[in-house]
């Protein structure tokens, strides 16, 4: 079982992020850290509080780490071009030392969207564009050139050097519940899927049909490591019990998901309970 931390990057001063990773990065049993994709705090009465840009951010991260992986869970497809996004994770890979994971989602904030001048298309539109995202990001970081005719991306005789330290790239993570086109999406592409709920009962019904895409697909779903958020509030025992109802019901990977402001010493204390109950 992996354990990975999630910090919401928003109402809060920069040094207690930057602080609470750093510690992070010497708590043996966390393998990796995460941030969010968003513009300005989410579930929150206060949108207009602070709220770091989550790819920027990371990359400082990545400088002041040595050891935790790391990826935000998860980008907002809309948010980027993808080969844009494609070029921002080789860089992010070399100078982490092949630490990236690729989080990446269909987005769903409208307001932010609305907010910001961005296209905020149906949700049929966007499937349709996170599927030729995940194509062009693969072709991007493993092949010399590349070249991709879709209705959403286009790509002639495009470079994206350095490559990726990890090969054939670093992996990739789709967020999301969505039985016809997410977990499909899943199935395809992704070497992580993220469970956005929360029971065991939930996610076994979720990689039923999962399991089902692969199949249909001819992939296996061992391939797929499949991760889960453990919510505020949390603490020792809960966590691990539900650590231990999400690995018998198929979690290989909990994020504990973490808001301001941060407790290294409770972060330390419960990393640990779950390691204990399900590792």
């Amino acid at each position: 079982m992996r354990i990975t931390f999630k910090t919401m990057p928003q109402d809060s001063e920069w040094a207690p992020i930057e602080a609470i990773w750093r510690a992070a990065d010497e708590i043996p049993e966390l393998d990796g850290g995460w941030l969010f994709d968003h513009f300005y705090p989410i579930m929150t009465d206060d949108p207009a509080g602070p709220c770091f840009e989550g790819w920027t951010a990371l990359a400082y991260l990545a400088g002041v780490t040595n050891r935790l992986r790391l990826g935000l869970m998860v980008s907002g497809n809309t948010y980027r071009h993808p080969a844009l996004l494609a070029k921002m994770c080789a860089t992010i890979d070399v100078v982490s030392k092949g630490r990236l994971e690729i989080g990446l989602g269909a987005a769903w904030n409208a307001a932010e969207h609305e907010a910001y001048g961005m296209n905020f298309p149906p949700l049929g539109k966007r499937m349709d564009a996170l599927d030729e995202a995940c194509q062009v990001i693969d072709s991007l970081l493993t092949k010399p050139v590349s070249n991709f005719a879709g209705v959403h991306y286009q790509l002639t005789d495009a470079f994206c050097e350095p490559k990726p330290i990890q090969k054939p790239r670093p992996p990739l993570v789709i967020g999301g519940g969505g039985e016809k086109r997410t977990l499909l999406i899943a199935a395809k592409y992704a070497d992580q899927w993220n469970f956005p709920g929360r029971t065991g009962d939930e996610l076994k019904a979720k990689l039923e049909i999962l399991h089902q895409h692969c199949a249909d697909v001819g992939r296996d779903p061992a391939e797929i490591e499949v991760s889960v958020h453990l919510f505020e509030p949390l603490e020792p025992v809960s966590a691990a019990a539900t650590a231990r109802e999400l690995a018998a019901a198929g979690c290989n990977h909990v994020i504990l998901y973490l808001k301001a402001p941060y407790d290294v010493e409770r972060l330390r204390v419960v990393a640990s309970a779950v390691a204990d109950a399900v590792c």
